[in-house]
């Protein structure tokens, strides 16, 4: 990326990137949102693929967001494919806040099953949001091949992810609260106790779960 040498206030805030305090961190990522500029952006990605403070990402992905899509899109997509599991998680989340469905054929199921939770929860989330209409019943089969995966925030994840996608989660519940493994039972059964009562806590529907499963009744009720 070349900068103009004049260009001091850039050249600052991009040295400002590697800075050792955060708030500093912060502080550029800001500056470079501001002021958009396409030559921002190489930057910007890597920086995501390695900050360590959750904050500091945030506001990295913000400063991503205020450039074009055009722009941005293709390297996000490109660190998908990184070794690093914090690059794809990170470009996962900007591409579910961007919103821009070209970027939907990238969301592979390799990802939707990745075996870093965090990776795979950012594949969820962002999955909801780039799914064209057509394309939701396929996705919740491949999401429901992860219940009873992690614990308590990858599974409401994976449980909130599945709810966002509509009726045509209904069958796949079903089918899962009968499957042979007790804690996809559980998961499902929670899930589903959740998309009737998004005001009830997942450790609340989980706890039902297991006891219905205990009890033998799950698949019975309708």
């Amino acid at each position: 990326m070349t900068v103009p040498k004049d260009d001091t206030h850039t050249m600052r805030a991009l040295r400002r990137l590697e800075d050792s305090n955060p708030s500093v961190r912060l502080q550029a990522a800001l500056a470079l949102g501001t002021t958009p500029d396409p030559r921002f952006v190489d930057r910007l990605v890597e920086r995501c693929a390695i900050e360590s403070d959750f904050h500091v990402r945030e506001m990295l992905t913000w400063a991503l967001i205020r450039h074009p899509a055009p722009t941005t899109l293709p390297k996000l997509v490109d660190e998908l494919r990184s070794e690093r599991a914090q690059a794809r998680s990170q470009a996962l989340h900007t591409l579910s806040k961007i919103g821009d469905r070209q970027a939907w054929p990238a969301i592979t199921r390799a990802l939707l099953t990745d075996a870093d939770d965090e990776v795979a929860r950012s594949a969820w989330r962002a999955a909801v949001v780039l799914v064209p209409e057509g394309e939701k019943p396929a996705l919740a089969a491949v999401l429901a091949t992860q219940f009873g995966r992690g614990g308590r925030a990858t599974r409401l994840s994976l449980s909130r992810a599945l709810i966002a996608l509509g009726q045509v989660v209904t069958p796949i519940l079903r089918a899962a609260m009968t499957d042979p493994d007790p804690c996809v039972r559980q998961h499902a059964s929670a899930t589903e106790r959740l998309s009737r009562d998004p005001d009830a806590g997942l450790e609340f529907a989980v706890d039902e779960a297991t006891r219905i499963v205990a009890l033998g009744m799950t698949g019975q009720e309708g």
